[in-house]
């Protein structure tokens, strides 16, 4: 089981940014594809993002389209979450998660490893 750790939530006002980061520590992460989701109180946990296993190709979910750009540094076994012109909606506790495949997906039961999350609050 490889264990991810999701930093870089936090406080932050409507329109603001914030760049999350999703550390693994082993190398084998760099092989496969990686995600983002988030779960905001009282929600079911949603697709927000997602990068193929050498990040020359990603996918977006609709509502984060144009906001979000998801990135991956293999050298350094890190995938980050840049996240511009952030909304209230926005407010969730966001976490990576990591595949057994090369290509992008936004199926949860694709995911194999998940990290504890890291908290993004955005006021109005």
């Amino acid at each position: 089981q490889v264990q991810l750790v999701e930093s870089g939530g936090g406080l932050v006002q409507a329109g603001g940014s914030l760049r999350l980061s999703c550390a693994a520590p082993e190398r084998t992460f760099s092989s496969y594809a990686m995600g983002w989701f988030r779960q905001a109180p009282g929600k079911e946990r949603e697709f927000v993002a997602a990068v193929n296993w050498d990040g020359s190709n990603t996918y977006y979910a609709d509502s984060v389209k144009g906001r979000f750009t998801i990135s991956r540094d293999s050298a350094n076994n890190t995938v980050y979450l840049q996240m511009n012109s952030l909304k209230p909606e926005d407010t969730a506790l966001y976490y990576c998660a990591t595949t057994y495949l090369f290509a992008v997906t936004t199926k949860l039961s694709d995911f194999r490893s998940w990290g504890q999350g890291t908290e993004v609050t955005v006021s109005s």
